[in-house]
């Protein structure tokens, strides 16, 4: 049930990249969100959140912000690398936070935020934000009700043109830290463990290819791998995030097949039922090229704007979880907890492909 009398809520939000600004548009409509503070060390950003969001207050200190008296709740959507601080210091204050994934990029880091967050008993939530299409919601509910009776194998293959490869490694300075699997398969791992939560996994064998990145970027081009459950389920991976910059998916093009002892369901969001092509540069997605002219629409993972407004799993999943922080109501948003496992997951995968050998899990170390 949800509480009689509504929280209202002073929103900071830690990072003014896009999708800052698209959690900060939506909670700037938000009837609940009294008070929005923003802070990033680009004053362009600050300037431009502001100006869309109405933001009451701008500073390039997040300690700062995360202090302020009015805030009650923070979203942190930072570069993958700089969420441990934040985090830390919002918990500190025990304030409801939404994360972006990863809690950190490192196992001992994310570890230790887990750590925190569990001791503090913040009420505390990692965007996984494919959690909230609706596609994926009606094959958890089979799952779930035993629809299919025992789930024995889940496969999965995603497909990236390789512009968010380039931008992430030229963001980094160590490309040991960037692969595939950690920064975009986590977001199928996520979903097919979702579908089988009840389910502990126990090996982990895979391979990585490195043919068209590794010579551009000293990067991973792809990696598949197997996960064995303790009941002798089994989960098949696949990522590729090197496909041509043509290729038509704005983002991520997944495909799931889930079988099991009483039937099969099979999910299809690969986006290739609206399709535009164009005589003109693109302007859809992730990291937009002239080179691109084709595109599978609503393939970019936080949705699509439409009349000045952001429709989709990042605008419905960022209202959920203010309901969630006003109302009290239950959400299907990730806990920090299944988050710091699919960073376990994601990295045992690399380490499998690195040492070409099955890895037992959980592992604590990469």
């Amino acid at each position: 049930m949800p509480r009689k009398n509504p929280k209202r809520i002073g929103l900071a939000i830690v990072g003014a990249g896009r999708v800052g600004l698209f959690r900060g548009e939506v909670a700037a409509r938000h009837p609940m969100v009294d008070f929005i503070g923003v802070a990033d060390l680009r004053q362009e950003r600050l300037s431009l959140l502001k100006e869309k969001t109405g933001a009451d207050f701008t500073t390039a200190d997040f300690r700062e912000l995360l202090q302020r008296p009015e805030v009650t709740a923070a979203i942190i959507s930072t570069d993958e690398h700089l969420h441990v601080e934040p985090i830390l210091a919002a918990v500190e204050r025990k304030l409801a936070l939404l994360i972006e994934k990863p809690l950190a990029t490192e196992l001992e880091q994310s570890e230790k935020v887990l750590k925190a967050i569990q001791q503090s008993g913040v009420d505390a939530v990692v965007g996984y934000t494919q959690r909230f299409r609706r596609r994926w919601l009606v094959a958890k509910e089979k799952v779930r009700t035993g629809q299919l009776g025992d789930v024995t194998l889940v496969t999965s293959r995603a497909f990236m043109n390789r512009l968010v490869a380039l931008d992430n490694y030229k963001r980094t300075s160590d490309a040991s830290k960037i692969s595939p699997m950690v920064i975009s398969g986590t977001h199928a791992l996520d979903v097919v463990m979702w579908m089988m939560e009840a389910k502990r996994p126990v090996e982990i064998y895979a391979r990585s290819v490195d043919k068209a990145l590794g010579p551009l970027c000293k990067g991973i081009d792809a990696t598949a791998g197997v996960i064995t459950f303790e009941d002798g389920s089994l989960y098949h991976a696949a990522i590729s995030w090197a496909l041509p910059v043509v290729w038509p998916g704005a983002v991520y093009s997944l495909e799931v097949g889930i079988t099991s002892t009483e039937g099969v369901l099979t999910i299809d969001d690969t986006h290739r039922d609206i399709v535009l092509a164009t005589s003109r540069a693109q302007d859809e997605g992730y990291a937009p090229d002239s080179q691109r002219k084709v595109d599978f629409l609503g393939s970019y993972p936080p949705g699509d704007i439409a009349l000045g407004e952001l429709r989709g799993p990042m605008r419905e999943e960022t209202e959920q979880w203010l309901n969630r922080v006003s109302l009290g109501l239950a959400t299907q948003h990730a806990t920090a907890a299944e988050a710091h496992n699919r960073l376990m997951l994601t990295k045992a995968f690399d380490k499998s492909a690195k040492l070409k050998r099955a890895i037992p899990l959980p592992i604590t170390e990469e």
